[in-house]
C-alpha cells in the first residue's frame, strides 16, 4: 500500500480530533472568503485592461487599485490561510492560540478588502505583496500577518508529537508552517535593516524582496501537498513509500536555510541581496516541485483505465489542469526577457497551478469536514473552465509581452499598435473572464457544501 494513502487517513482523522470543532468551520471559512473578494477585483481588473472596454474606467488608478487588492487576496491571503488549515488538519493546533490568529487574520482580510472603499488610494505595484500607502490597507495586511504568524506558532507547537517520516503530507504541511516563520524573519530582518531614504514603491519593493521570495517556497510546499493528497484520494498514489517523499518535502524548503546567509551578508537593497534571492527561488524552489511533478504526472498517465467516481472527478481534475497550468509557468519563466507581460503570464500560470490545486483539496476536504459533498455538474466543469480561461488568460500576455506589450499597465498605456498586439490581448480578456466565471463557479460549489452541512 502507499504511504500517501495511509497519510490521507491519518491527517483526515484529526479533524475529527479537533478540541474545538468550530474551527472547522473558520479556516475553511476564511480560505473562501479571499478568493471570493479577490474574484470581485479580479472582474473590474480584466475589464480594466481589455481593448474596446478599459475606457469605461478611469484606467491607471483604478486598474492599479484592482491589482493591489486582488494579488494579495488571490495569492498571498488566500494561500497563507490554506497553509494554516493543513497545518492544523495533518498536525494540530493549540485552540486557544488557534481562535484568536483566526479572529485577527479575518479582520485583517476584511479590511484589505475594504480598504478601496475607505480612502485607500496611491496603490504601488511593487512585486509579492503589492501595497497601497494608506492606513487602512497597511492595518489590515498587518491584523492578517499577525494572525497567520499565530496560526503557525500554533500548529508548530503541537507537530513535533504528530510528524512521522512515513506520513509526508503531515512533514509536508510542517515544513510549509515552518517557511512561514522564515518569511516572516525575513520581513523583520529587512525592515530593522532597510535604509530610510527610501519611499514609496522602492521601500516596498526591499521591504518584500527577500519574505516574498522566502513566500514562493511556502505556496509551492502547500501545492506539493495537495497534489500528493489528491492523487492518493482518487486512487493515483505516488509509487514511493511515505518515508521516500517525505526527505523530497524536506528538500523543498532546504534552501531557505541560506535566508539568512543572505541577509546576513548584504544590505537589504542591495543588488547583490536581489540577485542572490532571485538565484535562490531560480534554483531552489524547483527541487522538490518537479521530482514529484513529474511523479504525479506518471501515476495519472500510467493509470488512466482506472475509472474515477463522479464524486471525485472535480477533484482529480482540478488536480489536472494544477499540473498542466504549473508546467507552463515554468516553460515560460525560460522564455522571460525584458520587462514586459511574459513575465505576469509566468507567473499566473505558477500562481494558478497552486490555486488549482487548492480548489481541488478543498473539494476533497469539505466532506471530510463534516460538510456537503461538492458534485454535480457545475462542480465537474468548475476546474476545466478556470483552468482552460487561465490558459487563454496567459497565452494571451505570453504573446502580447512577445510583441512588446509593457507589464502593469492598462488601456492606451499597454502600447497596442496593431491587430495582433489587439487580438492577442483580446484573447486574454475572454480567458480572463472565463476564469472569472471558473472562479465564481468554486465560490458556488463551495457554498452550496457549506449550506448543505447547515441543512444537516
Amino acid at each position: 500500500m502507499a504511504a500517501s494513502s495511509v497519510d490521507v487517513r491519518a491527517a483526515s482523522s484529526l479533524s475529527a480530533q479537533w478540541e474545538h470543532r468550530g474551527l472547522a468551520i473558520a479556516w475553511p471559512g476564511l480560505g473562501i472568503t479571499a478568493p471570493a473578494l479577490a474574484g470581485v477585483f479580479a472582474i473590474l481588473l480584466v475589464l480594466a485592461r481589455t481593448p474596446g472596454l478599459s475606457d469605461l474606467f478611469p484606467t491607471v488608478d483604478f486598474f492599479r487599485t484592482a491589482l493591489v487588492v486582488q494579488v494579495d487576496q488571490s495569492v498571498l491571503i488566500w494561500f497563507l490561510a490554506f497553509a494554516g488549515l493543513l497545518g492544523t488538519l495533518c498536525c494540530g493546533a493549540i485552540p486557544a492560540l488557534s481562535w484568536p490568529a483566526f479572529t485577527l487574520a479575518a479582520a485583517g482580510c476584511l479590511l484589505v478588502g475594504a480598504a478601496p472603499f475607505l480612502g485607500a488610494a496611491d496603490p504601488l505595484l511593487n512585486n509579492y505583496v503589492p501595497c497601497s500607502q494608506q492606513p487602512p490597507f497597511l492595518s489590515g495586511l498587518l491584523i492578517f500577518g499577525i494572525g497567520i504568524l499565530a496560526q503557525m506558532l500554533a500548529v508548530l507547537a503541537r507537530a513535533p508529537g504528530r510528524l512521522s517520516w512515513a506520513a509526508p503530507l503531515g512533514v509536508g504541511a510542517a515544513t510549509a508552517t515552518a517557511a512561514v516563520l522564515i518569511a516572516a524573519l525575513a520581513l523583520a530582518w529587512t525592515w530593522h535593516g532597510l535604509s530610510p531614504r527610501w519611499q514609496g514603491k522602492a521601500y516596498y519593493e526591499y521591504l518584500f524582496w527577500a519574505p516574498g521570495h522566502a513566500l514562493q517556497f511556502v505556496y509551492t510546499q502547500v501545492m506539493l501537498v495537495a497534489w500528493l493528497w489528491i492523487a492518493a484520494s482518487v486512487g493515483r498514489p505516488v509509487p514511493l513509500s511515505g518515508r521516500s517523499v517525505s526527505p523530497l518535502l524536506v528538500l523543498g524548503v532546504l534552501p531557505l536555510c541560506l535566508v539568512p546567509v543572505i541577509l546576513g551578508l548584504y544590505a537589504p537593497d542591495s543588488a547583490q541581496a536581489r540577485v542572490g534571492f532571485t538565484r535562490l527561488m531560480q534554483f531552489g524552489n524547483g527541487l522538490a516541485a518537479i521530482p514529484l511533478g513529474l511523479l504525479v504526472a506518471w501515476t495519472l498517465t500510467r493509470g488512466r483505465g482506472l475509472r474515477v467516481s463522479p464524486n471525485q472527478q472535480p477533484a482529480y481534475r482540478a488536480l489536472v489542469a494544477s499540473l498542466v497550468l504549473f508546467a507552463v509557468g515554468g516553460v515560460l519563466a525560460g522564455l522571460i526577457t525584458g520587462v514586459n507581460t511574459i513575465i505576469p503570464a509566468h507567473y499566473h500560470g505558477s500562481i494558478v497551478g497552486i490555486t488549482l490545486a487548492l480548489m481541488g483539496l478543498t473539494y476533497l476536504l469539505l466532506p471530510r469536514l463534516g460538510f456537503g459533498e461538492p458534485a454535480g455538474r457545475v462542480a465537474r466543469w468548475q476546474p476545466i473552465v478556470y483552468g482552460a480561461g487561465q490558459l487563454l488568460h496567459i497565452s494571451g500576455l505570453a504573446v502580447s509581452g512577445a510583441m512588446g506589450a509593457a507589464r502593469k499597465t492598462a488601456g492606451a498605456a499597454q502600447g497596442l499598435r496593431g491587430i495582433w498586439e489587439n487580438t492577442a490581448m483580446g484573447v486574454m480578456g475572454l480567458g480572463g473572464l472565463l476564469a472569472v466565471v471558473g472562479g465564481i463557479l468554486f465560490v458556488v460549489v463551495v457554498l452550496e457544501a457549506f449550506a448543505s452541512r447547515a441543512d444537516g
